[in-house]
């Protein structure tokens, strides 16, 4: 299949800048599969979807603050790290890129700077800190998508904002440079109903470049995917596969997606283990039966995802809709529940 196949046209108003006022009052859009139709809810309507014969898996990486604000020759840059290399060198992309030149100190603060020490591509740059690294995230930012437009000034204003609300309630384990941000809409309250019917069992994939980064290639099938890190227990394991035998498994999230699906095909027996799995049309799913998620970016491995789990005809049809009645789109955007 072409990229130009899973294109939509989408207006900027649509793109959400902030989350809703709070978690669970964002929209929840509810697909069937099997009929077609598209129902409205609330999110906090989402315990009384989930019934007794379902249960959930979520991912429990938690965002480290991995955005920068800096300054080259008294202009404003931006840094998001990547990579850590050792206790003070790293890879980040950068912008604007060209302002990157090796030799060059992009300043932080007074008494923090770092040296450029190696171009890559795609904006890409080693950074060396004169700092550990630990301490250079103290002063960082939650690593918003960049069609948030989140620039200097507004960052600051709303930086400890940010840094609550890009992050799931029940994120446990430091890694992820980006949210699996189909899990910001639950709130402790709508997990305790849900826990009253069934289970909820928490994997690990660190999010990274591979889950946002831009596909380039005309020919979906020739796209390669990064490589990422996936953690699920043995005792986990064993209970996704006895509630499975008599249960359908939600998935929240497309990171959780190809956490399960991978697992599924490697059937690895280390509890930690790599995917670099390109999920799309035609793709055999043989974990999970039913997916919660938000609206993603056209053209996007998330959009050709969720395409390939409810059909590329059924999602264009409902990301049309989804326009139409306002849905707010992207990572603080609003929910959907694909049965």
């Amino acid at each position: 299949m072409k990229l130009k196949d899973f294109y939509f046209d989408l207006p900027r108003d649509r793109i959400a800048r902030f989350p809703a006022e709070k978690r669970d009052e964002s929209r929840l859009m509810v697909v069937e599969r099997k009929t077609g139709n598209i129902l409205h809810h609330r999110f906090n309507d989402i315990p009384g979807l989930i019934t007794g014969s379902d249960f959930l898996v979520v991912n429990n990486s938690k965002v480290i603050p991995v955005r920068l604000f800096g300054d080259i020759d008294d202009k404003k840059v931006d840094v998001l790290i990547v990579k850590i290399f050792s206790q003070t060198e790293v890879e980040a992309l950068t912008l604007p890129a060209r302002k990157f030149k090796p030799g060059q100190r992009v300043v932080f603060d007074r008494d923090l700077w770092a040296e450029v020490t190696g171009i890559g591509q795609r904006g890409k740059r080693r950074l060396r800190f004169n700092k550990p690294v630990d301490t250079v995230l103290n002063a960082g930012y939650a690593p918003l998508p960049p069609y948030i437009k989140r620039k200097f000034p507004e960052a600051a204003a709303h930086r400890t904002f940010d840094l609550e609300r890009y992050q799931t309630v029940y994120s446990k384990i430091p890694g992820s440079i980006a949210a699996p941000t189909a899990g910001l809409h639950f709130t402790p309250e709508v997990l305790e109903k849900i826990e009253q019917k069934t289970g909820i069992i928490e994997i690990t994939l660190e999010v990274g470049e591979a889950t946002f980064q831009k596909i380039q290639v005309e020919d979906i099938a020739d796209h390669k995917m990064g490589r990422e890190t996936i953690t699920i227990t043995h005792e986990d394991r064993k209970r996704i596969s006895r509630l499975k035998q008599s249960k359908h498994l939600i998935a929240v999230g497309t990171t959780t997606v190809r956490s399960l699906e991978t697992f599924a095909l490697q059937r690895p027996g280390e509890e930690t283990f790599s995917s670099e799995l390109f999920i799309s049309p035609g793709f055999e799913f043989r974990m999970v039966d039913k997916l919660i998620t938000n609206f993603h970016l056209p053209e996007s491995s998330l959009f050709i995802l969720v395409s390939a789990f409810a059909g590329l005809e059924l999602m264009q049809k409902a990301y049309r809709i989804a326009v139409e009645e306002g849905y707010g789109f992207f990572s603080y955007g609003d929910a959907m529940f694909i049965v």
